[in-house]
C-alpha cells in the first residue's frame, strides 16, 4: 500500500481519480492565467514607479518656482495680499474628478484636476503687482495639476503594489502545494488502483485454476463411474449366459 505523504485523503477510485484530473487541469489552467495577470500588473507597476519618480523631479521644480513666484508678489505687493485673496476668493477654481482604470481585472483611481472660469481675481493687484500675481496664479495652478498626478500615482503604486503581492502569493501557493498534492494524490490512486488490478487478476487466475481443477476431478470421477458401470455390466451378462449352459448339458446316467 502507498504511504499517505503530502496528498489529499481521497478514496482511491475511478471516480476520485477523474476529479483529482480535473482538479489538475484547473490548477494549471488557474496558474498560468496568475502568472500572466502577476506579469502584467508588474509590467504596470514599474510604469507607474517610473511617473512617480518623473513626477517627483518635476513637483521639486515647480515648487520651486512656485516658492520665488511668491516671494517676487510678496515684495510686489507688500504683506496683506493674503487677506486681499482671501477676501475675494469665492469658491475653488480647481476641483478634481475620479475615474477608474482597469489593468487586469484591478480597478486602479484615476484623478483628474479641471479649472472652472472664475473672475474671482480680477481686480486682485491692479494698484501694484498685477503681473506678478498672475504669474504666481499660473505657477501654482501647474503645481495644482502636478500634486493631482503624484497623488493619482501614488494611489495606484499603493493598490498595485498590494495586489501583486497576493497574486504572487497565489501563484506560489500554487504552484508549490496544490499541483504538487494533486499529482501525488494521482500517482496515489493510480497505483492503488494497478494495485487491486492486480489482486482482481490474481483472484480471477486463482478461480479459474479452481475450476478447471474441480473440471478435471470431475470428468475423472464420470470415466471412473463409467467403467465401473461396464464392469457391472459384463459380469451380469456373464451370470446369465451360464444357467442356459447348465441346462443344455446332459448328465451321464449314474448306476448305484
Amino acid at each position: 500500500m502507498s504511504g499517505a505523504g503530502n496528498r489529499e485523503q481521497v478514496f482511491p477510485t475511478r471516480m476520485s481519480l477523474t476529479g483529482m484530473k480535473i482538479k489538475l487541469k484547473g490548477a494549471t489552467t488557474g496558474h498560468s492565467l496568475l502568472k500572466r495577470k502577476s506579469e502584467a500588473l508588474t509590467k504596470r507597476f514599474r510604469e507607474i514607479t517610473r511617473r512617480i519618480d518623473e513626477a517627483k523631479r518635476k513637483m521639486g521644480k515647480v515648487m520651486q518656482v512656485a516658492a520665488f513666484s511668491l516671494a517676487e508678489v510678496n515684495y510686489a505687493t507688500g504683506e496683506n495680499i493674503g487677506y486681499q485673496i482671501q477676501e475675494a476668493a469665492k469658491s475653488a477654481r480647481f476641483r478634481v474628478r475620479a475615474r477608474q482604470e482597469n489593468v487586469s481585472g484591478v480597478y486602479l483611481p484615476q484623478f483628474e484636476a479641471y479649472e472652472e472660469e472664475s473672475n474671482d481675481f480680477q481686480l486682485t493687484g491692479l494698484g501694484r503687482g498685477g503681473q506678478q500675481i498672475q504669474k504666481a496664479k499660473d505657477v501654482y495652478s501647474r503645481a495644482v495639476e502636478t500634486l493631482v498626478d503624484l497623488a493619482s500615482l501614488q494611489t495606484a503604486f499603493i493598490i498595485l503594489d498590494e495586489v501583486i503581492k497576493v497574486t504572487n502569493r497565489r501563484v506560489n501557493a500554487i504552484e508549490h502545494v496544490i499541483i504538487p498534492r494533486t499529482e501525488n494524490t494521482i500517482k496515489y490512486i493510480m497505483s492503488e488502483l494497478d494495485e487491486l488490478d492486480r489482486e482482481e487478476f490474481y483472484r480471477l487466475k486463482k478461480v479459474q485454476d479452481k475450476k478447471q481443477k474441480d473440471a478435471a476431478a470431475a470428468d475423472l470421477e464420470r470415466e471412473t463411474d463409467a467403467a465401473l458401470r461396464a464392469e457391472a455390466e459384463l459380469a451380469e451378462s456373464k451370470l446369465v449366459d451360464e444357467p442356459g449352459q447348465l441346462i443344455s448339458e446332459k448328465d451321464e446316467d449314474v448306476i448305484f
